[in-house]
């Protein structure tokens, strides 16, 4: 009888191991790297349009200094980007070849 006892416990606890052990799921991690496909390409401030030199010459922008220039390639994307200072402060503009600002 002790035998009898002692194989349903055994048995009840290998049952009880095993439900526990398909309980547990599989979690598979999918890391995707994206490469960087801008392509920052320094000009001289005078090789800017002349679109976008008249728009810095207007407000809000004529308070800021040109520091250095670039033409931009971002996938499809084609803008410049104009980085200025005044006084402390820094920024970088974007410009379409009109002139017109890019978001």
């Amino acid at each position: 009888m002790k035998k009898l006892i002692l194989s349903a416990a055994f048995l009840a606890f290998a049952g009880f191991t095993a439900a526990n052990a398909s309980e547990v799921k599989n979690n598979n991690i999918e890391i995707v790297t994206v490469q960087d496909s801008v392509v920052k390409t320094p000009i001289k401030l005078e090789e800017l349009p002349d679109a976008i030199k008249t728009t810095l010459g207007t407000d809000p922008y004529k308070a800021w200094t040109p520091t250095a220039a670039f033409a931009v390639k971002d996938g499809t994307k084609e803008y410049f980007q104009v980085d200025v200072k005044k006084e402390e402060e820094t920024a970088s503009l974007k410009f379409d070849k009109d002139g017109k600002p890019v978001e």
